[in-house]
């Protein structure tokens, strides 16, 4: 069974990893990660601790770090909050309020009031704004491909709002006007376009990677700990801006997202879980 721990240091020099889920770790149509099982293990065998950094709210991750027997930090709703479960780190970590069995960094805008603008624009641009918000638990299965339980998870949202936009280019460019007009923010994923506070993933990432190094005692110069960045859409780009390590896998049509240009990515070769397998046993290879 793979475990990942958090307090053992990894392989000099050391390495954290950093990944998307849908479409990335995960297979965009099955959600299967059994393609990046041999790098998931060979992470293990070399201590390298594996973030998990998502869209997905905490519910819809939870039982996936219970597959994965993950026991690290995940980040939820593209970077709205960093969950650390507790005894994770040795010291008090900043602006963390406890949370049953975590400690809670919170970044991103209250849920309701991201429904409350996304009604307010939806009548300044005269267009429906379709949010999970307004979509039965049937409505998101037929949307996501998800099962019941877990499209009922992925309602339970708190600081990110995915919507779908009904109208040509020259709307959905309204909208994202709209959006930082408000002081708020927008991205897309792979189905959904994405209301946000002024949180993202990369952000998050590097409140972690903080916490790592002070965990390592490697608070000194750049290059102590290398980070790897995994992704496959625009709501991934501040994560690969934010590595070391950009890697880019391939959607499900075997192409490459064109919004993301980050100077030394990574194109992995493969489809999702594929490439994501094949990217960092390649990085393993080159540190060995």
């Amino acid at each position: 069974m793979m475990m990942f721990t958090t307090i053992e240091a990894p392989m000099r020099p050391h390495y954290l990893v950093f990944t998307d889920l849908d479409g990335c770790l995960l297979d965009s149509q099955t959600y299967s990660f059994d393609a990046a099982r041999p790098a998931l293990e060979r992470l293990q065998e070399n201590h390298i601790p594996v973030v998990l950094v998502s869209s997905k709210t905490r519910a819809e991750i939870e039982p996936l770090r219970q597959q994965l027997n993950h026991q690290g930090p995940f980040i939820v709703e593209n970077g709205g909050a960093v969950f650390v479960p507790l005894g994770t780190f040795g010291f008090p970590l900043e602006r963390a309020r406890r949370r049953a069995t975590y400690h809670v960094i919170e970044f991103g805008t209250p849920y309701a009031m991201l429904r409350d603008v996304l009604k307010q624009i939806e009548e300044a641009v005269g267009t429906p704004l379709i949010g999970f918000g307004d979509l039965s638990i049937d409505e998101i299965m037929e949307l996501t491909g998800l099962s019941r339980e877990a499209a009922l998870r992925a309602k339970l949202r708190e600081y990110d709002e995915p919507y779908l936009v009904q109208g040509p280019d020259t709307i959905i460019t309204e909208v994202c006007r709209q959006i930082v007009t408000r002081g708020l923010q927008w991205t897309k994923g792979g189905r959904f376009f994405h209301l946000t506070g002024l949180n993202n993933k990369g952000q998050a990432a590097l409140k972690l990677l903080h916490y790592y190094k002070r965990q390592w005692n490697l608070d000194g110069p750049p290059g102590d700990v290398e980070t790897v960045g995994i992704g496959d859409s625009l709501n991934d780009l501040p994560l690969l801006l934010a590595v070391d390590h950009p890697v880019l896998v391939q959607k499900s049509d075997g192409s490459y997202d064109r919004d993301i240009d980050v100077p030394e990515l990574i194109h992995a070769q493969g489809i999702g879980p594929i490439g994501w397998n094949h990217a960092i046993l390649n990085l393993l290879q080159l540190a060995a």
